[in-house]
């Protein structure tokens, strides 16, 4: 059975939001708390409230406040409703409490967990990515929405596919953008580089504001858009409101990790989804390779495939620019 801990009462998370938050958006919105079993999910719901849900599934990591502002912005004006959440294990979601990745076992843990890696090996996790699309699927269910558009990206594009597979019913249109419909493996998974961080970043789970703020950078340079300069404050705040917000317990990275590595082949649940799928992906990316976009395009019958040239895993706005037309023209 899962052992799981809430950060804060109710009223203390909305708090702590309230001071966060106040100044730093353009639109109104409501939070609370979706229950997925004893699995607390922390969401944030857009207006209007007339306008047509989507859910946005975050990736590994990835908080409900680390949503691009242009992507929100753009959604409302054009009469959608964006619903965002933070996954289990991240932001002000239950954190699940096992000992595998504390400080004095975490090393054991890499170390076993790639070796059956690379060997192809089974990898045993605290949860599933099934379990996470029931975490989303949650807050549908508590804000009493029967069907949504489905927006998933990266790790949150393997979690809206169980999601679109398992409850086509509630699946109005299914996004993936940089993401891959099988287990990942030496042969179709991150560069050297974007690992190394990976694992730098899940064995230091007592590591500093400032070398976690480093971190990011340095991983930012690599699977963002070339040429932005991230060499400046307000990204290092941003970094930093993401750590105070979340806390400074950061062992939920390895867990969503675990449960990547040791998932489950989506592919017959991919071939099974029949919601109209617009498929994103960059030709650049270095932590899920393009291969895996035409993949998901085969799977998935009907699904239209976007290419972006110069994209790599994330959408900052010169890459959001290329595709959201088609975006839009997939939701309408």
């Amino acid at each position: 059975m899962l052992k799981t801990e809430s950060k804060t009462s109710i009223k203390t998370k909305l708090l702590i939001l309230a001071i966060m938050f106040t100044n730093s958006n353009l639109f109104s919105f409501d939070e609370g708390i979706a229950k997925s079993g004893n699995i607390e999910i922390y969401y944030r719901d857009y207006g209007p409230a007339d306008g047509e849900p989507i859910l946005l599934v975050q990736g590994i990591g990835g908080q409900l406040i680390n949503w691009p502002q242009h992507l929100i912005e753009f959604l409302i004006e054009n009469n959608f409703r964006p619903i965002v959440y933070d996954n289990r294990d991240t932001g002000l979601s239950s954190r699940i409490q096992n000992e595998a990745f504390n400080k004095d076992n975490v090393n054991k843990t890499i170390i076993r967990n790639y070796i059956r890696y690379y060997l192809r090996l089974p990898i045993k996790s605290e949860y599933t990515i099934d379990d996470m699309a029931d975490d989303g699927v949650s807050v549908l269910d508590h804000l009493n929405i029967e069907n949504a558009h489905i927006l998933g990206i990266s790790m949150g594009g393997m979690i809206a596919q169980i999601m679109a597979s398992s409850y086509p019913e509630k699946t109005k249109t299914f996004t993936l953008i940089a993401s891959t419909a099988s287990t990942p493996s030496p042969f179709n998974g991150p560069s050297k580089d974007v690992r190394r961080l990976f694992i730098e970043r899940t064995k230091n789970v007592d590591a500093t504001i400032e070398d976690r703020v480093n971190r990011t950078k340095k991983l930012f340079k690599l699977i963002g858009y070339q040429g932005i300069d991230l060499d400046t404050q307000e990204f290092s705040d941003n970094v930093k409101l993401s750590i105070e917000r979340g806390g400074v317990d950061d062992t939920g990275f390895g867990r969503q990790l675990t449960a990547i590595l040791g998932s489950k082949n989506r592919i017959e649940k991919v071939r099974s989804i029949s919601a109209p799928t617009l498929i994103i992906h960059g030709k650049e990316d270095p932590l899920i390779g393009v291969k895996n976009a035409y993949r998901s395009n085969k799977l998935i019958k009907g699904s239209k495939l976007v290419i972006i040239d110069n994209m790599r895993h994330l959408i900052e706005p010169p890459v959001f620019d290329q595709f959201k037309s088609d975006l839009l023209a997939h939701l309408k």
